[in-house]
């Protein structure tokens, strides 16, 4: 049973910084989409958080550049990146649905585009008629699957 799946950009980025999420992302039952505009936010955020963790100590450099190949790799190979006009004609009904944030209509008109799921902790997305998943319901779900 393959779920698919657009990600919310919080969720991209705090799973690509957790072993556990990078393997979760490898999921063979697991059909990952994002936007363009999520592809630079978690590119941005990824950034600002590993040259965070450097400045406290809690990195080197190296290990930092390291880890953002890698999440980069990770995106590039297993995670489908959807161009805005596959989705675009969506975004009057999109904004509509998530009316707390609309600047997030992008997610939402691209699980409508896709009759997907939005991987989010973001209670913003609850309501917007598309169905949702945490990381742990997902986990569960997985796990139950096996």
């Amino acid at each position: 049973m393959t779920m698919r799946l657009v990600i919310d950009t919080n969720i991209l980025v705090g799973e690509l910084l957790r072993e556990r999420g990078r393997e979760l992302i490898q999921h063979s039952d697991l059909a990952l989409s994002i936007t363009e505009r999520i592809l630079d936010e978690t590119q941005y955020e990824l950034r600002r958080r590993l040259r965070a963790r450097v400045r406290r100590g809690g990195l080197t450099e190296a290990t930092a550049q390291e880890i953002l190949a890698s999440a980069m790799r990770l995106i590039e190979t297993k995670i489908t990146l959807v161009a805005e006009a596959e989705y675009s004609h969506l975004e009057t009904e999109a904004r509509n649905r998530i009316p707390r944030d609309p600047d997030d209509w992008f997610t939402v008109a691209l699980a409508l585009e896709m009759e997907a799921a939005i991987w989010t902790q973001d209670c913003d997305f609850l309501g917007c008629g598309c169905p949702t998943w945490t990381t742990q319901t997902l986990l569960i779900q997985l796990r139950n699957a096996d």
